[in-house]
């Protein structure tokens, strides 16, 4: 009993501790004005970039901590570090922090990748708990969304080429769009400005 006890505590400071730093981390962002990056990116979002797609299963896999980098449904519920930005998430958080303590099997999250971002449809909290502890891996079931950009007029007559449909790429360097913001966020090794693209 005493023994959980000491686990309990340690629960508790550790949810107190990744409530702090995301509390840091929203006021980093708006002294840098950053506002677009306090969340983690939107599955719905990053869907939506895409003109048309498919979806395959790639099973089970261990995917880097790191790449996971969006949520399907509570992306606003999570800073961009994966920490939670609510109080309520106290308690379904707390479980999944004592199981880790208690070096308890949990079952696999749940992933969307779309590009080089990983977006998790079921296990949040898991992927939370995995991050404040700086895990490197996670086990997970992948569903790989595939499919090329969506380009407005303005890109067309720039000369840009659709990416191909296994392959999405990101909007031109110069444009700072929205689109262009949200796929420097999901491939930033990939991008490129326009006069560099092979058309």
């Amino acid at each position: 009993m005493i023994g959980y006890v000491g686990v309990q505590e340690q629960v508790d400071k550790d949810f107190h501790r990744a409530l702090l730093k995301a509390s840091l981390h929203r006021w980093k962002d708006r002294l840098r004005r950053d506002l677009a990056e306090e969340h983690l990116l939107s599955f719905d979002e990053a869907k939506g970039a895409l003109a048309q797609w498919n979806q395959v299963y790639r099973g089970m896999r261990v995917v880097e901590v790191e790449k996971i980098t969006g949520s399907v449904g509570r992306y606003k519920d999570l800073d961009e570090y994966f920490l939670p930005n609510k109080k309520s998430m106290s308690q379904r958080w707390s479980r999944v922090d004592c199981a880790y303590h208690k070096g308890v099997e949990l079952p696999a999250v749940s992933l969307y990748k779309i590009g080089e971002a990983h977006f998790v449809r079921d296990g949040n909290h898991r992927v939370s708990v995995a991050k404040y502890h700086k895990a490197t891996a996670i086990d997970a079931k992948v569903v790989e969304i595939r499919g090329p950009l969506r380009t407005d007029a303005s890109q067309r007559s720039a000369g840009i080429a659709d990416p191909p449909a296994d392959r999405p790429q990101h909007a031109p360097e110069p444009s700072a769009s929205p689109l262009h913001n949200l796929w420097r966020r999901l491939r930033p090794g990939l991008l490129r400005p326009a006069a560099q693209r092979v058309t």
